[in-house]
């Protein structure tokens, strides 16, 4: 199997490695690079568990291949903490209990987030869609749209 060098911003660092060509991204980022916040849930992109931060935009990490990522900055959920002050959609989960189990939770963390850097006063509607392709079996996503707007309201 034919390997590749890349590098790749990860969370603000520069990070390199020498990956194979079906490398998934949420390999790399999980196994290669051991940030493992980011989950594994399905395997088949329906879950939205492995959610990361692309180049600006959320995508499923398990629908990317590593090599595809060469060049790119990508934001895992260990990177929305800043200087010890947690971002204001993980004091929205917290505060408005959005989580249960926890296991779709960094997925998202991030699906929310990136909608927030594009619109910072989003309706119910928006919320809902923004995450429709991140499932929980928990919550029932009332709490979840609770932090959202929790944290649009820290943010403006």
């Amino acid at each position: 199997m034919a390997s590749h060098q890349i590098k790749l911003t990860v969370n603000g660092a520069a990070r390199e490695a020498e990956v194979e060509s079906r490398l998934l991204l949420v390999h790399l980022i999980r196994e290669v690079f051991r940030l493992t916040g980011t989950h594994i849930g399905c395997d088949t992109s329906h879950c939205g568990a492995c959610t990361v931060i692309l180049d600006g935009q959320p995508v499923k990490s398990c629908t990317v291949l590593a090599v595809q990522a060469d060049g790119a900055k990508i934001a895992t959920v260990e990177g929305l903490e800043q200087g010890g002050k947690l971002h204001p959609v993980q004091e929205g989960f917290t505060e408005k209990h959005g989580l249960q189990c926890g296991f779709c939770t960094p997925g998202m963390l991030m699906t929310a987030s990136a909608l927030l850097e594009r619109n910072q006063n989003p309706s119910e509607q928006e919320i809902r869609e923004a995450i429709s392709g991140n499932l929980c079996r928990c919550t029932g996503y009332v709490n979840i749209v609770k932090a959202v707007q929790y944290a649009a309201g820290k943010m403006r």
